[in-house]
């Protein structure tokens, strides 16, 4: 009987440099160091997740004898560039870092002890992504007969016609014994979820040498469907019987679905309709990096689930087992993506080096592995190619990767797709032709043009909005969409978002519920992952609408209120938080899935809202009132005005205790469970302190291991694998894991100047499966006595309005708590882009700031303090009004950024870096008046653009606003130079004369791109 048992015990880790050869590994001075599989050896280092080099795994194990059978390695996932060697001999080599791998290594072992050996292989530039590195899935050790199932051989496909079901199940046998032909039975047990047997069918056949295939059909009835709400899975025993006895069994869950992608009226599952409300994931899973726990991922599905979300996109990777597994568990659907690129590469080291020859491997082993998954509806062949839009071999690469994907799946299980971002193109569209469903990433505007042209294509929103944002981040005000500010977050409101994506979270919602053809969308992303950090330099992603620690944002209550009905699960949420200085103006909204909301402060209603979930255009209740200390209640009413779901945001002060709150209490001591703590603060009169980021030290002792720590800031550098971090927002994460025994865990959590705060849980004897190992926990951080400034509090002496004749402002400062470390702020004024302006004069000493009105205009005076980062950690606002001291001029001899501009004939979205985006193949004039030149001028300007395209760039250059009776064009010429995603390159361009006095410049751009801003040179 064949036989496979986990194999992630026993093994010991060193890192090398590149280009180390097995035989070095055998040297005495060689570190070894035991570790846990799962296991991502970048995680532990912060500081260079990205570091290039070889991880080697090597691990022991004894064999008695050898019996008649075959024994292989099977490995879930290793990242990436892989050798197995077994007593020194090279056995295979496995490339893709996302595919499932098998070894036979029956000819490699001998009687007695035997060494694997694993060479793992990461080079930086590799995913875009932080990918992790080294075997972060299991492994597992098989033992099978002679006569046995072929690895994922079995194919079921069922079919509902008429009250019954057909089920037709496709198996491969092989025999390597001495006999040429074995006499077998191929018998297939349907067991139901109760495990009771429903329908049995068996044949009898010759097996040989080669592959046997055979099909065999079932019809049942009464059956219960697989939904996503309601995820029932049936269970099929196959076994390979040889006068009378099974020398081979496999065992697997399947379900009985039904789902129809129409190209007039969307996703149909069991015949019902379903919009696809999708969510783009990653594969890290926070402070535990790569490495894969089933406890981890299920709570990460648990929580998307509850904001609304019904489908994954495996962005851009075959997904784990276990996210499969608890797909199926939890009704979830899956578009399930192989690759990220093809043969053209993204980065110097990613897997076009090896996709022409491995390819085919790669495809066999994603679809043939799950295909029998129920909750599979899509197979994605790859995320924004761009071989498909760059010549014919993209479309001869689109009808390979789709020939192979029906090889394998025949009978679609799930439609073959692709993510593309280059459907506005004609090569891209050909490549479309070629797949059942056309996946549009960020292509909302191109949806009815080709529902029109191509009424066949199958349409969906294969990759969608990118809003940015930073949990408990508020950059107001509200109407102010900027993309970057000085503290590298983004913030809440729902006003900052990138140039390619949604304009705002409501927009990307609306544009989806309206388009009636489309099956649906996967917004990028659900949770925040690490890197790509757009739009900063920073750690992780601010995509996500819930953080790497798990922890949601406020936009993910956006998705619920639309994506969930309130008589299920009526919600409300309200935001911000309540702690700003007085009088500052204060923008509120609140998120509800009922149709009416309203609004108090200190029990006095500040107007109610209704919301029209089904047509409506305005998604939120908004208000915007000046601070002062109280309570905030939002409340929900029913049609029948009954009260169902309120929410509160009260004004606290510093924090005076921490908080602990576990998921659960008790795990199963299997070295697997995990618990996750949340940890935060309360002030002297027990409200939460939401802007808390007091650093804490974790100590856990007894029957569990502290094995990560995770704010969810992308700032943050401190060791996700450490004892001490601060609180974000006002929380930080502990994840908490079970060793192999039962018994208590003390958590001791501590912080310099409150109260401690303890908790104990318990380690419960359950299923121990052998195979695990779990010993590795985080390690001591050094220790750090800091206390953080929490909130810069302004109080404003003069008024807020400023006029010619009260043209001044005082404001003073204090820093809270008053024990702080740090002391050091800086005062500056900007307009509400956060671009300095010259419309005021600053004078600041110490705590106190004056502010001088010198021209009219609107500004904000800025208070920050870096609480020794890099950047600026606390900002404290204070808004201004100016009028009365007539207009100021710009002067063009020093940098005007983009975001200052004053004139164009169309919207312009916020830019990087206090630059601008413009629209794709429109023209974008970007205007900006009153410039002081002087008498002498100047005919020579530099002009920093992001394009992320090497041809030459059209661009005019203007004096005046184009179509004004005296504009005049200066210069039509180009830009160009080579891209760096992220970063502006300047060109210089000469001017046939010089622009002189006073008077208005204007650069034209017909492309999307990010425009910094411009400098003339001083002659």
């Amino acid at each position: 009987m064949s036989r496979k048992r986990l194999f992630n015990d026993g093994w010991e880790f060193t890192k090398q440099v590149l280009g180390t050869r097995l035989e070095e590994t055998s040297r005495n001075e060689i570190a070894w160091v035991k570790v846990d599989l799962p296991h991502d050896w970048l995680i532990y280092n912060v500081k260079d997740l990205y570091e290039t080099g070889e991880g080697w795994y090597r691990k022991s194990f004894t064999l008695e004898e050898i019996q008649e059978e075959r024994i292989s390695l099977c490995f879930e996932g290793v990242y990436m560039n892989s050798t197995v060697y077994v007593n020194n001999q090279t056995v295979g080599e496995w490339k893709y870092g996302y595919s499932s791998f098998e070894f036979d290594i029956t000819e490699y072992i001998i009687v007695g002890k035997n060494e694997i050996k694993v060479r793992v292989i990461h080079e930086d530039p590799n995913s875009r992504w932080y990918s992790g590195a080294g075997i972060y899935r299991n492994v597992w050790l098989k033992t099978t007969s002679l006569l046995h199932l072929v690895a994922d051989g079995i194919y079921i496909t069922t079919k509902n016609s008429h009250q019954q079901w057909q089920m037709l199940i496709q198996s491969e046998m092989i025999s390597r014994s001495e006999q040429s032909l074995v006499v077998v039975v191929l018998r297939h047990t349907v067991l139901n979820g109760e495990n009771e047997e429903i329908a049995v069918s068996e044949q009898e056949l010759l097996v040989g040498r080669s592959i046997t295939y055979n099909k065999q059909e079932l019809t049942l009835e009464q059956i219960r469907e697989w939904d996503i709400l309601d995820p029932y899975r049936y269970r099929l025993k196959t076994e390979l019987i040889v006068e009378g006895k099974a020398v081979d069994e496999e065992q697997q869950f399947f379900g009985f679905r039904s789902f129809i992608a129409d190209n007039h009226t969307g996703f149909y599952l069991n015949g019902r309709q379903v919009k696809l409300h999708g969510a783009c994931e990653h594969h890290d899973l926070g402070a535990l990096g790569s490495a894969v726990n089933r406890t981890a991922l299920k709570r990460q599905l648990t929580k998307l689930k509850e904001m609304g979300i019904n489908a994954i996109r495996t962005s851009h990777n075959m997904p784990a087992v276990e996210l499969m597994e608890l797909a199926d568990e939890m009704g979830i659907l899956i578009v399930s993506e192989a690759f990220d690129m093809w043969e053209r590469s993204k980065t110097e080291y990613d897997y076009s080096r090896f996709f022409p020859e491995w390819h085919e491997k790669d495809v066999a082993s994603w679809v043939r592995r799950d295909r029998n998954h129920p909750s599979l509806i899509m197979w994605s062949i790859g995320n924004e190619i761009y071989d498909t839009h760059a010549d014919h071999r993209g479309l001869e690469v689109t009808r390979e990767l789709v020939r192979l994907v029906r090889l394998h799946d025949p009978l679609q299980n799930g439609l073959d797709t692709i993510g593309s971002n280059y459907m506005a193109w004609e090569n891209a569209q050909k490549c479309a032709e070629e797949v059942s469903v056309a996946g549009y990433n960020y292509g909302e505007w191109l949806y009815e043009e080709h529902h029109k042209a191509h009424p066949n294509w199958v349409i969906y929103g294969s990759e969608t909005a990118s809003t940015i944002q930073s949990r408990g981040i508020y950059h107001f005000p509200l109407k102010k969409v900027v993309v970057t500010h000085e503290d590298e977050q983004c913030s809440s409101l729902d006003n900052c978002t990138t140039n390619w994506g949604a304009k705002c979270v409501q927009k990307n919602i609306i544009d989806d519920r309206d388009a009636k053809y489309c099956l649906g969308q996967f917004i990028w992303t659900g949770f925040d992952y690490i890197g790509e950090p757009t739009p900063y330099a920073t750690k992780n992603s601010y995509f996500g609408h819930i953080d790497t620690a798990g922890f949601r944002k406020d936009s993910a209550y956006l998705y619920e209120a639309e994506w969930t009905d309130y008589k299920v699960n009526p919600m409300i949420h309200l935001l911000p938080y309540w702690d700003f200085n007085e009088g500052q103006l204060i923008d509120i909204k609140i998120y509800s899935n009922a149709s009416r909301t309203e609004l108090f402060f200190n029990d006095e209603s500040l107007g109610a809202v209704n919301i029209d979930h089904v047509t409506g255009k305005k998604l939120s209740g908004e208000w915007r009132i000046p601070y002062k200390p109280g309570i905030l209640k939002a409340v929900a009413y029913d049609e029948k005005g009954e009260i169902i779901a309120t929410d509160t945001q009260c004004s606290f002060s510093d924090a005076d205790r921490l908080i602990l709150k576990p998921d659960k209490t008790e795990l199963e001591a299997d070295g697997l469970d995990l618990i996750f703590v949340e940890i935060s603060t309360v002030d002297a009169q027990g409200n939460p302190v939401a802007n808390a980021n007091n650093r804490v030290q974790v100590k856990v002792t007894g029957a569990g291991r502290l094995v990560g720590l995770d704010n969810g800031d992308s700032t943050d550098y401190d060791q996700y694998k450490g004892t001490s971090r601060k609180l974000f927002s006002g929380k930080l994460l502990a994840i908490i894991a079970a060793k192999l025994e039962p018994g208590e865990i003390y958590l001791e959590v501590t912080s310099i100047g409150i109260t401690k705060a303890e908790l104990t849980l318990r380690a419960k004897e359950g299923k121990h499966l052998p195979g695990v190992s779990a010993w590795m926990e985080n390690i001591t951080s050094e220790v750090n006595t800091e206390i953080p400034i929490r909130k810069i509090e302004l109080t404003n002496h003069g008024g807020s309005a400023l006029t010619r004749e009260h043209p001044s402002a005082k404001v003073t400062a204090k820093l809270l708590p008053e024990n702080t470390t740090y002391h050091d702020i800086t005062w500056k004024v900007v307009t509400s882009g956060g671009i300095k302006t010259n419309i005021v004069e600053l004078r600041a000493y110490g705590m106190e700031a004056e502010v001088t009105a010198v021209g009219d205009g609107e500004f904000r005076l800025r208070c920050t303090a870096n609480n020794g980062k890099r950047s600026s950690e606390i900002v404290s606002e204070f808004e201004f009004v100016i009028t009365g001291m007539g207009a100021v001029t710009v002067n063009p001899y020093e940098f005007v950024y983009a975001g200052l501009y004053n004139a164009s004939n169309l919207e312009l979205s916020s830019g990087l870096q206090s630059g601008i985006s413009t629209n794709e193949s429109v023209e974008n004039q970007v205007g900006f008046r009153d410039l002081d030149f002087g008498e002498f001028g100047s005919d020579e300007v530099t002009i920093p653009i992001f394009f992320n395209d090497e041809a030459p760039l059209p661009i005019e250059l203007w004096e005046g606003m184009p179509g004004d009776p005296e504009a005049k064009l200066l210069l039509q010429t180009t830009y160009q130079a080579k891209p760096n995603w992220g970063y502006y390159i300047p060109n210089t361009f000469k001017l046939p004369r010089r622009l002189k006095g006073i008077t208005t410049f204007c650069i034209v751009l017909k492309r999307r791109l990010d425009l910094k801003g411009f400098e003339f040179r001083k002659l």
